[in-house]
């Protein structure tokens, strides 16, 4: 290691789904304030694609992911992770259940989105998530709690949100910034905010979608900076 690398371990709790953790991965490469391989962060991810759908359990459709969940934040900490996330919106419904009890400082990809989109696009934007996470009301506590407004879709618009998520999870990217595109389009025309992709599927779908980079606020990108910042903090005050 460089004087340049961070000392801290990451530990990432991913498969949820496993599109978006490899495309948080190559966030985290593409952001980090690395010349060289040896002045990027050390990651360890835990891929566990077999944790319980989230939304299936909060809709009650399906058995609780939490404990499972915990098993692997608590695994990755045992691994030596020094700061630990979850790039998957939708698990900390769970995830705010035992966050405090965490062996180790944790990056809350919520807060971080909800950061950046008052950065972004202070007026509001629109949410876009699964249908789990609308229904649990999650952005909706954190963006009241940091004075911020969130845009609510119709049902209609949530209904397509949800099948664009299960796109990109079944590996048809181009399909679902097809049809990302059609929902931001119809949303534009309502209100011209920036869109929130509050699902960590949903970014991989607007990038496909040819729409303006600068009208997404990613939650995967988000996540990515924040950790990051974490990281580099320590080689910041040594300068």
């Amino acid at each position: 290691m460089t004087a340049s690398a961070p000392q801290k371990i990451l530990g990432v709790l991913g498969g949820m789904g496993p599109a978006a953790s490899a495309e948080f991965l190559r966030l985290l490469a593409l952001r980090a304030q690395a010349k060289l391989d040896q002045e990027h962060p050390r990651v360890i991810m835990f891929s566990d694609p077999g944790i319980p759908d989230r939304s299936a359990a909060i809709a009650g459709h399906g058995p609780d992911p939490e404990a499972r969940i915990r098993s692997g934040l608590d695994k990755l900490a045992a691994w030596g992770a020094d700061l630990l996330t979850c790039p998957c919106n939708t698990a900390h419904v769970f995830i705010d259940r035992f966050a405090a009890d965490l062996p180790r400082p944790f990056v809350h990809i919520v807060r971080e989105t909800v950061t950046a989109a008052h950065l972004t696009s202070p007026e509001g934007a629109w949410l876009l998530a699964t249908t789990g996470t609308i229904a649990s009301g999650l952005y909706g506590r954190y963006a009241h709690d940091m004075g911020y407004v969130f845009h609510m879709v119709s049902e209609r618009t949530q209904e397509k949100t949800q099948r664009c998520v299960e796109l990109v999870k079944a590996g048809a990217v181009k399909e679902s910034g097809t049809l990302m595109r059609s929902i931001a389009e119809g949303l534009w025309k309502e209100k011209n905010l920036a869109v929130a992709t509050a699902c960590t599927e949903l970014p991989l779908a607007y990038a496909a979608s040819g729409l303006p980079a600068e009208k997404n606020v990613s939650s995967l990108t988000a996540l990515a900076d924040a950790c990051l910042a974490v990281l580099y903090a320590d080689i910041k005050k040594d300068r």
